[in-house]
């Protein structure tokens, strides 16, 4: 009993010469598929931000303002067009959170030079002589007092910068007016005791250029030494009032979120690379090299475990179209359980009228008997009911047939036939005749058979079902069993892909032992995760 060489199919998938371009749903689908993953570690990082939130107290932060000017000679003097050029802010910012600034901050509130240089922030607007000290901390007594005493550290180390500078010039002056005072003495000296007249009037006149320059110099040394060298004033000084929260904290809740989804697609790629799963017809194509014997889908309604029927007698239809009885065709799966696919399959061929019968050996018999009287119930026609209620007999009436009815049943004898013994020794013993207890045209239904439509499904185990000519046999996980490859050997086999779940080496390995031991699958039908 086996089965005809089916013709071989075309594959309707795409060669292996061709690549398939990938699309941005191809993108979405690993993370949607890995929604649970991608889930866990966005929880995972907004607990972790929270947690950051709840545990770590919030930074404070306090703000001074600076005004920067510029040293001049004579500050009323207006400073023309190019006033904000005057001071170059880059130099005021680097001296602003200079060593010099730390240090002096680290000896008047204590702590670590390091922990001071990474809570104050010097910020300069743009176009403008603003320096607007910002310093962090915990408390808010502490952020007033550190922005204050940056800010009178900034103008001190300014102004001593200043004054140093000032000092250097005065210094330089003070050599020049020397040495030109000392010349102007010797020419004194030599010009009293010039004797002639010609070379007198010439020490006169070298006499009054050294007067000149001398006067020139102190003159100079006294714009010096009344220049103003205050580098500015502090305009704004930070007040508790003023303190407020550094940074936003809700942030950090929504940083912690997208943070772990990020992580949590990357891990989700990273996973997918490792263990590639059936995602689609192409997917299933591209692993098996089988041709598709049609995709068995789930309602809309995403909590119902069962499959769609109409695309199971879409999928009957097919396997019909391939065998000829008498026909044993395995359900072979790589690690999945199809037992509603095997029982949707049985009772879409048996409605057409055929005798299948329904093996298995691992034990699932009851619910193969309960899943394929549920699909019974859910058939659209029942082609065993008569659709056209039976005629009336010729001659019968309305009235006749009411007459019928409405005459009294007659009482039965109190002495049936026999039940009198007869004292005529050649009489007749008369037998009572027994009733049959199904119709004539009925058949007889064993207690393993549900009948469906014109056609019935029985149920056994593979030796039982030797002498029938349909049987489909619910092979176990071929990972774990090879009985259904070795039943596919006496006739054909239907890979049974689920979607999302067959990995796609599992699928290949399955495909090449089925080849290898001499089996050509008639192809593979794509199912959705629930009952089929």
């Amino acid at each position: 009993m086996t089965d005809a060489a089916p013709a071989p199919w075309t594959t309707d998938g795409p060669s292996s010469g061709t690549s398939r371009s990938v699309t941005l749903t191809d993108l979405l689908r690993v993370p949607m598929h890995r929604l649970r993953l991608v889930g866990a570690v966005a929880m995972v990082g907004l607990l972790a931000a929270l947690g950051y939130v709840l545990l770590v107290p919030a930074a404070l932060s306090a703000s001074a303002v600076v005004a920067v000017r510029p040293v001049v000679t004579d500050a009323f003097t207006p400073s023309g067009a190019g006033a904000d050029r005057a001071v170059n802010m880059n130099v005021e910012s680097g001296i602003a959170t200079g060593t010099e600034v730390v240090q002096r901050l680290a000896e008047t509130a204590g702590g670590d030079p390091r922990d001071i240089r990474n809570a104050l922030e010097v910020e300069v607007p743009t176009g403008g002589q603003i320096l607007r000290f910002t310093y962090q901390a915990r408390e808010a007594h502490q952020a007033v007092q550190s922005a204050n005493r940056a800010a009178e550290a900034y103008l001190s180390v300014r102004r001593s910068m200043y004054e140093q500078q000032r000092a250097e010039m005065l210094r330089s002056y003070d050599a020049s007016i020397t040495k030109v005072a000392a010349q102007q003495t010797a020419l004194q000296k030599r010009a009293n005791t010039a004797k002639d007249t010609a070379a007198g009037d010439a020490l006169v006149a070298e006499l009054a250029g050294i007067n000149n320059q001398l006067t020139q110099l102190n003159a100079a040394r006294t714009e010096i030494a009344a220049v103003d060298v205050n580098p500015g004033w502090v305009t704004q000084t930070a007040e508790k009032a003023l303190v407020t929260s550094a940074g936003h904290r809700p942030l950090y809740l929504v940083a912690g979120l997208l943070g772990g989804a990020l992580v949590g697609i990357v891990l989700a790629y990273l996973w997918e690379s490792t263990d590639r799963r059936v995602r689609s017809v192409a997917d299933g194509r591209e692993a098996s090299g089988l041709p598709l014997l049609g995709t068995v889908r789930r309602p809309a309604f995403r909590g119902s475990p069962r499959a769609v029927d109409a695309d199971i007698r879409y999928v009957a239809m097919a396997v019909a179209e391939r065998v000829r009885q008498p026909a044993r065709v395995a359900l072979v799966t790589a690690r999945e359980d199809a037992t509603g696919l095997t029982a949707g399959l049985a009772v879409a061929l048996a409605v057409d009228g055929r005798e299948v019968f329904v093996a298995d050996d691992s034990g699932r018999i009851e619910r193969l008997r309960a899943s394929v009287l549920a699909d019974r119930g859910r058939l659209p026609i029942d082609p065993s009911r008569p659709l056209v209620p039976k005629p009336r007999p010729a001659g019968s009436t309305p009235a006749a047939a009411a007459a019928t009815e409405s005459t009294p049943a007659r009482r039965p004898s109190p002495h049936p036939p026999g039940a009198r013994p007869s004292t005529d020794p050649d009489a007749t013993l008369t037998l009572p005749r027994v009733a049959s207890a199904r119709p004539e045209n009925s058949r007889v239904v064993t207690p393993d058979e549900v009948v469906v439509g014109v056609g019935s499904v029985r149920f056994g185990t593979w030796r039982q079902g030797a002498d029938h000519g349909l049987v489909l046999f619910n092979a176990p996980p071929a990972e774990s069993d090879e009985r259904g490859v070795a039943v596919a050997r006496q006739g054909s086999a239907v890979v049974v892909v689920e979607r999302d779940r067959t990995r796609q080496s599992d699928l290949r390995r399955l495909v090449e032992r089925l080849r290898a031991a001499g089996v050509t699958p008639l192809g593979f039908v794509l199912t959705r995760n629930g009952r089929a």
